[in-house]
């Protein structure tokens, strides 16, 4: 793995941590009593930070793309409506925006900045090579 390499997947897991966060801070500001900043952060280092280390291992490791996309994706479904005891329209709200999250880091990193590795299987041109 280069240093390109290395310094693309700190960008997207940081990213991808800090809008995990502001997705589940959305989510509960309307309780009267939204979950603490300790659990908002432990689920989010566990749905993203172990979630993505786990899936660049395990690609990495040549294990099939069902455990190496499946593991991850059940963990970002199930581990926050069950944690936080999610209510029904929470957990429509959290489902649509954690699945699309994703798809808009990889289309917001591929144009602006070239790097397609968030979603390989997922080509995207960057502006650049649009315009040339």
């Amino acid at each position: 793995m280069s240093n390109s390499d290395k310094l693309h997947f700190a960008v997207f897991v940081l990213v991808s941590f800090v809008g995990f966060l502001v997705l589940l801070k959305v989510i509960f500001r309307r309780r009267p009593v939204p979950p603490g900043p300790s659990s908002l952060l432990w689920v989010s280092a566990v749905v993203v930070v172990a979630g993505m280390l786990f899936a660049k291992i395990a690609a990495n490791s040549g294990l099939p793309p069902w455990m190496y996309y499946g593991i991850p994706a059940a963990t970002t479904i199930l581990l926050p409506p069950v944690v936080f005891r999610m209510r029904r329209g929470e957990v429509a709200v959290y489902l649509c925006a954690a699945s699309l999250m994703p798809a808009v880091i990889h289309v917001a990193f591929s144009l602006i900045l070239g790097w397609k590795e968030y979603l390989p299987f997922w080509t995207v041109p960057s502006f650049r090579e649009l315009l040339s």
